[in-house]
Parts: structure tokens; C-alpha cells; sequence
């Protein structure tokens, strides 16, 4: 069953999904080496909840956090503890806000101190395949599409994209059909209509795409040990062009003028 959105509630998702971009932004301003994860989840659930929201993730399906942090070879659910940021690691940050009864959801790879070249192209051709695939995502076209144009785009520099994870539909659950994964044919899958609301969220390996699962019993990472970059927008579907209601806008603002 999907669930369309009128344009009030659509509204209302955007005004979740860019509380998501500023709480991912707050949180951008204390990444550096020697930080604790914990203490970046702190800063957002409380950032989250003075913005008179909850986080969405805490306590769903029993996650503990409020943020998943996903360090290095990690691709995603990581739970913030007691880890120390290290220089050269990166970190994928994937935060929910639940405002009104509908949520945001939104996610952006960090760099911490000084990264590799070679994974810092993998950050940048990540979120590059992140765009790829919301250019498709417009009536009319189907979701085979989305996947195609980002598996197409980041296995032509030798990446690989995660099968066992994908993006949603989104609105006043945090996963909704239809799932999205970030590979496929075009033209296969369900059609984009007007009305639907999508978290399209591309996780991209350096090298293998098969992942395992940790023994805290949530956190992925990639099974050859090398890193993975993940982007997530929440986009809702529009005739022509897609209408992008979360924002990386307030994070690059911060990414630029804190440089440690």
C-alpha cells in the first residue's frame, strides 16, 4: 500500500526533513578527532527536541539512539557509544526527526581530520549518484529508474552498490512502500506518481558490494573490511522536476567554515 500525500502534509514533511539538515548541521560543528559518538547524539536528540520535534529513530524497532553512526567500513545502523573519533576516519551520520506526525529522515557522509584521496572521491561520486537518481525521480517514471541512474553512475568508477539495504517512502511512518533500492533496470518497477514522498539514500562500497552484520546486532559493514559512503534526500514527487524537502544546505555551511 502507498500513501499518498497532499500538499499539506507534504509541507509538513519538508518542515521535519529540514529540521533533519539543521540537527545534522548542529552536529557537523563538533565533528573532529577525539570527539565521542555519544556525545554527537546527545547534541542532537537535544537540538531535535528544543526544535519541539522527537527523534525518530530512538526506540524504533528498538534502536537505542538517536542517531545511526557509521564509521569507516560501517554502511549504516552504527550506535553512537563510547568509539572515539579517530583523523582519517569518515562518518556516516543517518538522523530521523518525527514534527507533527510525520518524519524526516536524511543522512550525510563526514569527513573527520584528513581523509584518504580515494575516499573522499568516494564521498563526492556518492553524493554525486545521490542527485543522479532524484533527477529521475519525476512522474511518470518508474522506480527502476532511480536505481538505475545511480548504480550506473558509481559502478563506473569501480564502486559497488549495497543490494541488502534501500530507501522508502516516507511520511507519517518512517519506512513506507515503495522500497527504492539504488540498482535496477529502467523502465522496471512501480510507477512515480504525483504525491508521493521518497527517501532515496544511495550506499556506495569502495570495494565489495556484500555486507555483514556486527554482534551488537545492528550495525552493517562491508564484509572485505573497506569503506562505504551513504547520502540520503527525502524528494516528493512532482510532474517535471523532483522537490528535494530536506537540505544539505546548512551542513556545507558549517563543513565550510569549521575547518579544524
Amino acid at each position: 500500500m502507498i500513501y499518498f500525500k497532499t500538499e499539506e502534509e507534504i509541507e509538513l514533511i519538508r518542515e521535519s526533513s529540514l529540521l533533519v539538515g539543521k540537527t545534522l548541521a548542529e552536529v557537523a560543528k563538533h565533528i573532529k578527532p577525539g570527539v565521542k559518538t555519544i556525545v554527537l547524539d546527545k547534541i542532537a536528540e537535544e537540538f531535535i527536541r528544543d526544535n519541539g520535534a522527537v527523534p525518530g529513530f530512538k526506540g524504533y524497532k528498538g534502536f537505542p539512539k538517536t542517531l545511526c553512526m557509521s564509521i569507516n567500513e560501517q554502511v549504516v545502523h552504527g550506535i553512537p557509544g563510547e568509539r572515539i573519533l579517530q583523523n582519517g576516519d569518515i562518518v556516516s551520520i543517518d538522523c530521523g526527526v518525527k514534527k507533527n506526525g510525520f518524519f524526516g529522515d536524511s543522512a550525510y557522509t563526514f569527513a573527520v581530520g584528513d581523509v584518504k584521496e580515494e575516499i573522499l572521491l568516494l564521498m563526492k561520486r556518492t553524493k554525486e549518484s545521490l542527485y543522479k537518481g532524484i533527477e529521475v525521480t519525476v512522474a511518470g517514471k518508474r522506480v527502476g529508474d532511480i536505481g538505475f541512474e545511480i548504480q550506473n553512475y558509481v559502478e563506473g568508477f569501480g564502486y559497488s552498490v549495497v543490494r541488502d539495504l534501500v530507501g522508502h517512502g516516507l511520511g507519517k511512518n518512517l519506512h513506507e512502500k515503495p522500497e527504492i533500492p539504488n540498482y535496477g533496470k529502467r523502465g522496471s518497477g512501480a510507477k512515480l506518481k504525483e504525491g508521493m514522498v521518497l527517501a532515496i539514500e544511495p550506499m556506495i562500497n569502495l570495494g565489495t558490494k556484500n555486507v555483514v552484520q556486527e554482534n551488537d546486532g545492528w550495525t552493517i559493514r562491508t564484509a572485505d573490511g573497506l569503506p562505504s559512503a551513504h547520502y540520503e534526500h527525502d524528494i516528493a514527487v512532482k510532474k517535471g522536476k523532483a522537490d528535494i524537502l530536506s537540505t544539505f544546505e546548512f551542513i556545507e555551511q558549517v563543513l565550510n567554515n569549521y575547518k579544524y
